[in-house]
């Protein structure tokens, strides 16, 4: 699977669809240049686990978002189990790493 972008408007509706699947939700700018180190690394953990489902939302253009999820830096992933947050990291690390703090 590949990373899907989404916005405030479908946000609670993906969580919600995901059904038990953990989510992980990329809180990324475009200007923001660890965001680009970091899409690589997402794209790779979403083609190799299919038991999860990975999302990147702008915080520009979803301020709201950001704001309701608390995202204060940038990069920040939160993951979700069941549409309630299970666990969050901020900045890049490697993929290994990543997967280990948010599953």
């Amino acid at each position: 699977m590949s990373v899907e972008i989404i916005t405030k408007d479908n946000f609670d509706e993906k969580l919600t669809a995901a059904g038990d699947k953990l989510v992980i939700v990329d809180f990324y700018a475009d200007w923001c240049g660890p965001c680009k180190m970091l899409a690589p690394v997402l794209d790779q953990i979403a083609q190799e686990n299919a038991d999860l489902v990975v999302y990147k939302i702008n915080t520009d253009e979803n301020p709201e978002a950001a704001q309701k999820a608390e995202i204060v830096g940038l990069p920040t992933m939160v993951s979700y189990k069941n549409g309630v947050e299970h666990k969050r990291v901020s900045g890049v690390k490697p993929k290994a790493a990543l997967l280990a703090d948010l599953v």
